[in-house]
């Protein structure tokens, strides 16, 4: 197994009560795979991904989240409060990391372990290891690039699987800009989807490089595909001094931001409403934001939106794939001047 932090395996110190409330907790939580695998295994097929979501924090004894990556397991532990000492959770982690790879058949060496604590700034975007372990992943016949060994993120937000797809569809001669762009999925999308040009935009050099790679692994980087170092609220202004326009804005943010390229802090909850206001001075007349946030119980301010002039379109059902039904993971809205 490769990790930022491999767990210990010790049976030796674990009582034998608790011993056997483990080895419980096994035996569902592998039905649970088993169940869960064979039921999206099916679904991955009917919409063309070798990426999905296979176990959500589905019992809540178990808090973890298992991504299936061609073959590989990517899991993450979130640190919840349980009454076992350090050695000996460490030992029921193993368990359960072991519980998982023999129950889905992957080999040790393609399963991937992160623990995940409350990300403040950019610090989810930090590497954690320096293996460069990479795959190319196939989704809806599109190929990206993900790295499952050195981030707590690999690179593909699965569970905007669906929100990609809704925006590719739209994109046809339309001019784009991804903002908080990460490694450009939502770009490559949008040129597949035919886009007349694009702007991604990032603060982070790895992953525009790596935005800029995945439409080379697709064939798709040409002239008109824009590539913007920058931070992001500071690149907004830019494009309005340069009298930019587009056809599609697609607004991705954090939760909060406190990266030393900013001036000052990002909070989405305290600055989403002014951030949408002038990302609509982008938009052309007809256009439309996307705006997405993964912020648990996240509240849109749609009386400031609508009293300024806005069109606001929850799409949250349309766009949560099957392999993440019921997990609230992202709240997602289409934003439109009303003028």
């Amino acid at each position: 197994m490769s990790s930022d932090e491999t767990p210990a395996s010790n049976a030796g110190s674990i009582p034998p009560q608790l011993a056997e409330k483990i080895a419980e907790q096994q035996e569902f939580f592998a039905n649970r795979l088993k169940k869960r695998h064979r039921h999206l295994w099916k679904y991955a097929r009917r919409v063309g991904t070798t990426a999905f979501r296979v176990y959500h924090r589905d019992i809540p004894e178990i808090p973890l989240e298992i991504d299936w990556y061609d073959g590989h397991l990517h899991i993450a532990e979130y640190l919840r409060p349980h009454d076992r000492t350090p050695e000996q959770h460490e030992y029921w982690l193993q368990q359960m990391i072991d519980t998982a790879a023999r129950t889905l058949t992957v080999p040790p060496e393609r399963v991937f372990f992160k623990r995940r604590e409350r990300q403040r700034g950019s610090n989810q975007y930090e590497p954690v290891a320096r293996s460069n372990y990479t795959l190319q992943i196939e989704e809806q016949g599109l190929l990206f690039k993900v790295n499952l060994s050195d981030y707590i993120d690999t690179g593909l937000f699965l569970d905007h699987r669906a929100l990609r797809l809704h925006v590719a569809k739209r994109c046809a001669d339309k001019r784009v800009l991804n903002l908080f762009a990460y490694t450009g999925s939502f770009t490559v999308y949008a040129v597949a989807g035919g886009a007349r040009s694009t702007v991604t935009v990032d603060l982070s050099n790895t992953y525009i490089d790596w935005a800029r790679e995945n439409l080379v692994l697709n064939g798709l980087f040409a002239p008109g595909h824009e590539f913007r170092r920058a931070d992001v609220l500071q690149e907004i202004q830019n494009l309005r001094r340069e009298g930019r326009k587009f056809d599609i804005i697609i607004l991705d943010p954090p939760s909060f931001s406190n990266s030393k390229s900013m001036d000052g802090t990002f909070d989405v909850q305290r600055d989403h409403v002014a951030i949408i206001r002038d990302c609509l001075t982008l938009l052309d007349r007809g256009g439309e934001l996307f705006f997405s946030t993964n912020k648990r119980r996240f509240q849109l301010n749609y009386k400031e939106l609508e009293t300024r002039g806005t069109k606001v379109t929850k799409l949250t059902k349309l766009t949560m794939p099957e392999d993440f039904t019921g997990t609230n993971i992202h709240q997602v809205w289409g934003i439109k001047p009303s003028g």
